[in-house]
């Protein structure tokens, strides 16, 4: 039987405890990244002063993780950390983070409909649902984004890159707790052309500019051997972090997916060599379990109903723990993980808690 929607979060956590404490240097820079931010009348750089003050979001954006994600990235300055940290809250203003770049401002991208409203041609319409979605979690607990590069536009469109960003922004909702990095996964399977040079240098650089510490793992299945020069011109564009999480050609057998052939032959059931289990891989291009199929119609309401639920449950959390700068993902994320396990649905629908149904 196919299934069309994504898969539930895991509930287990992936973190068995929580993260370690900072070192007394580190949390200094730290407490000084945390008040410079916290400040009752702080105000963004350089913005029109009506608007220069922290909304809500931004203030949730601000977590305990996200100074520390910035501080690594910039090797514990905490000056040029606070610069990025500022900037990235500029720009996600300018991109339309939180009130531009909806489900609804973005679906016609999914669909495909904004690359062909001029051709009318709805079997070239249908081909370009499915060219990107959320599905499955790898061993560590983070998200799955599949791309397939054959569905993208091969010429750089900000709807295209829009998309992409809505994509990695909704990959968060799904973290549980103790997972701050998401897996991507990029199938080249009949893709016959190269992809546009600017839009990858373009993600590329937004990425590493304001997505710092979150890509985890990049597996690119059926590279073809025409896009090994394209990869070697990429590269320089990429900061040595990025490169080291780039996995080509990955292998997968009935044990699920793995970095190596070696990989695959040494694992057991015991060993941590696998990335991902059967059940958390589609079917087609990846050798999964799961027969996973785009249905557009199913698939969008399901994605977003799930994302919109989680990150209402973690505002809610996030305001009942005070509502501001600093605090940790891992206690919203806890929260909201106990939630699902002490109330779910059965198999008629019937919302239980605690083991007694609810009208």
């Amino acid at each position: 039987m196919s299934i069309h929607v994504p898969l539930p979060v895991p509930t287990q956590s992936h973190e068995t405890a929580l993260p370690s404490a900072l070192s007394g240097k580190k949390q200094t820079l730290y407490d000084r990244v945390l008040e410079h931010f916290a400040a009752v009348d702080y105000t963004l750089p350089n913005v029109n002063q009506e608007k220069a003050a922290l909304t809500v979001d931004e203030k949730f954006w601000l977590s305990y993780e996200c100074l520390l994600r910035y501080l690594r990235a910039t090797n514990w300055n905490a000056d040029v950390a606070i610069e990025r940290l500022e900037d990235t809250l500029k720009w996600r203003r300018e991109f339309g983070i939180y009130d531009k770049i909806t489900a609804k401002y973005i679906e016609p991208e999914v669909r495909g409909s904004e690359l062909f409203k001029f051709t009318f041609n709805t079997d070239d319409l249908k081909a370009k649902d499915g060219k990107g979605f959320l599905f499955g979690f790898d061993t560590h607990g983070r998200p799955a984004i599949h791309l397939s590069p054959s569905k993208l536009s091969a010429e750089e469109s900000p709807r295209t890159i829009q998309f992409i960003i809505w994509m990695l922004e909704h990959a968060f909702d799904l973290m549980g707790p103790g997972v701050e990095t998401l897996a991507l996964l990029v199938d080249y399977a009949g893709n016959t052309r190269n992809p546009s040079f600017n839009l990858c240098r373009i993600m590329l650089s937004v990425i590493q500019t304001h997505y710092p510490e979150r890509l985890g793992l990049a597996l690119i299945a059926h590279l073809p051997w025409f896009l090994n020069a394209f990869i070697t011109l990429l590269t320089p564009f990429m900061d040595p972090h990025t490169r080291q999480k780039l996995v080509f050609n990955p292998v997968t057998n009935e044990n699920g997916l793995f970095r190596t052939a070696a990989d695959a032959e040494a694992w057991d059931a015991d060993s941590s060599l696998r990335v991902f289990e059967p059940d958390q891989l589609i079917q087609e291009g990846w050798n999964g379990s799961q027969r996973f199929t785009y249905s557009h119609g199913v698939y969008w309401e399901a994605l977003v109903k799930l994302c919109e639920k989680r990150r209402s449950r973690m505002f809610v959390v996030w305001h009942g723990m005070g509502g501001k700068v600093g605090i940790k993902e891992w206690d919203v994320k806890v929260a909201v993980r106990d939630e699902t396990i002490d109330a779910h649905v059965d198999e008629d629908g019937a919302l239980m808690e605690n083991g007694q149904l609810q009208s």
